[in-house]
């Protein structure tokens, strides 16, 4: 079997937790793409934190991706979807003030996605001022969560037709692959309207894609 140096041993502070997810397929899409929906080929910390979120969240803590191990070979293939043009913002479609035509705005559109995944996360709780617990009380409960299998969604591989998978994590070694995969979607702020990003420079090294604690605001500023 092919080992690899975990990043854990190269970090101080508390263990992270780990939850192993899984699919028959995936679609991490790149924003900075306009036209068409092209996946990265790995996980972002984005859809990540998705998953995390799907399985245990709270208003008083937050996830933070530390890295993510690919298990399987990168594969891709194309799929056909219809889509729409007509986006509402969060603030409305909460207040149900306007509801999204899908019938006079609907387009199809080719989409590059990802066949057959398996990822191994790695994350840590950052609390807020709000937190009356340690941060080990939570990752506890996300550890009690992830082995009895209990989620509050169905956690998805970036797009809601691609269900995840998820447990407890087993003895997959990491993909024996090295990349530079150029800069990638680090986060979305939902609260500004439209959606803003941060963005990392980011490289597989032996099947492991090691996350910055924070990205870079505006993408033009780094690729200029």
């Amino acid at each position: 079997m092919t080992t690899t140096t975990s990043p854990d041993a190269r970090r101080n502070g508390p263990k992270p937790v780990v939850v192993e997810v899984w699919g028959d397929g995936a679609l991490f899409t790149n924003p900075a793409l306009k036209t068409e929906r092209v996946t990265y080929p790995v996980m972002t910390p984005s859809a990540a934190v998705g998953v995390l979120e799907s399985i245990f969240w709270k208003p008083e803590m937050r996830w933070r991706i530390e890295y993510i191990e690919v298990l399987k070979p990168i594969q891709q293939f194309t799929l056909r979807r219809n889509e729409t043009t007509d986006l509402v913002s969060l603030v409305d479609a909460a207040r149900g003030q306007r509801r999204v035509d899908t019938v006079e705005n609907r387009v199809q559109r080719n989409a590059v996605c990802l066949r057959d995944v398996r990822y191994r996360i790695h994350a840590q709780v950052e609390l807020n001022p709000r937190a009356t617990k340690p941060a080990a009380a939570y990752r506890d409960q996300f550890r009690r969560r992830v082995e009895s299998g209990r989620c509050f969604a169905q956690p998805y591989l970036g797009t809601r037709e691609f269900t995840a998978y998820f447990s407890t994590p087993t003895d997959h070694a990491p993909l024996p692959f090295s990349s530079y995969l150029g800069w990638m979607l680090h986060t979305v702020d939902h609260a500004t309207n439209p959606p803003s990003f941060t963005w990392f420079e980011a490289e597989l090294r032996n099947g492991v894609l090691e996350v910055p604690e924070a990205g870079v605001p505006e993408l033009g500023e780094v690729t200029s």
